[in-house]
């Protein structure tokens, strides 16, 4: 039988990282406002926590983090040149990101980590479970992995992290999940999680990414997590706590995601995730395959 839990309406988003691999193009632009496609890359991660009924949106930032905030404000100047030239569907997608959620930002302050980042967010969350999604990660929104990861945590309460299978040699880039099987086939009971381990010893090939929902009891534990791995407060290192201790906040549950998912945190799968949306665009994409092709064949000749 099915169990009541508080209804989900916020979504917390760290935003505060400096953006390394990146540089020089994040020396003065936060890696969260680069492009894809013609959107930037943290609208698509607001559109998703719209989409799954939460409408009221934290953001974490830093230092040099202000152009997040400034395109989802309004922008009078920009919309009234558009409106006298007549152009409204330009004047649309200026005003879509300003009137996609109900925003907040508060700042980090140290760069302390993903868990410092998400405590940051408990004056605002309160004592609800809230969602939390991390900008790298870009979910297809065909492919409604947040809406299932909701479904579960109103289930079995407690906390939802993201699955998804990974080759082996690529586990020690995420953290890692020790699961059992549960009744439903997407979904796991997380008994273990080991962040970023070797492969020898990683305890399954099922990878977290970056989309979780978190009960609240994870900032009583998160506020007395010693640094780990890379010096900073890991929120692996909370969520363990809570899988091998359910009296702390209640079990821990993972959806397996299947679906498209776009990685834009690496320059090499960015420019793969920008080729792949363009490719599926009504708009630029019969155009842009053609191109494709034509340039694929022509260079595979040359070589």
């Amino acid at each position: 039988m099915s169990q009541s839990h508080p209804r989900i309406s916020k979504a917390v988003i760290p935003a505060a990282g400096l953006g390394t691999r990146f540089l020089p193009a994040t020396k003065a632009t936060p890696k969260e406002m680069l492009p894809v496609v013609d959107k930037p890359a943290i609208q698509y991660v607001v559109e998703e926590a719209v989409s799954a009924g939460l409408d009221d949106v934290l953001m974490v930032t830093g230092r040099n983090k202000r152009p997040l905030e400034d395109h989802f404000d309004r922008n009078y100047e920009l919309e009234s040149a558009l409106q006298k030239k007549g152009d409204a569907d330009r004047l649309a997608k200026v005003q879509e990101s300003s009137d996609l959620a109900t925003m907040h930002y508060v700042r980090q302050g140290d760069p302390k980590g993903l868990g410092h980042a998400v405590l940051c967010a408990a004056p605002h969350v309160g004592d609800e479970p809230f969602a939390v999604l991390l900008g790298d990660d870009l979910i297809d929104p065909r492919d409604p992995l947040l809406q299932r990861m909701i479904e579960v945590q109103q289930q079995h309460g407690g906390s939802v992290v993201a699955l998804m299978e990974v080759a082996p040699e690529q586990i020690h880039l995420y953290g890692s999940a020790a699961v059992e099987a549960t009744a439903d086939s997407d979904v796991v009971k997380v008994t273990g999680l080991v962040e970023k381990p070797a492969a020898e010893d990683a305890p399954s090939n099922y990878a977290v990414i970056g989309r979780y929902v978190l009960d609240p009891a994870v900032f009583g534990i998160l506020r007395k997590t010693e640094p780990g791995r890379g010096g900073e407060i890991q929120l692996t290192d909370a969520l363990q706590q809570l899988a091998t201790d359910e009296k702390a906040g209640g079990p821990v549950h993972g959806v397996v995601f299947e679906g498209r998912r776009y990685d834009t945190g690496d320059r090499g799968d960015y420019l793969r995730a920008i080729v792949r949306l363009a490719c599926e665009r009504e708009d630029l994409g019969p155009d842009f395959r053609t191109w494709l092709q034509r340039y694929v064949t022509e260079e595979m000749q040359q070589r």
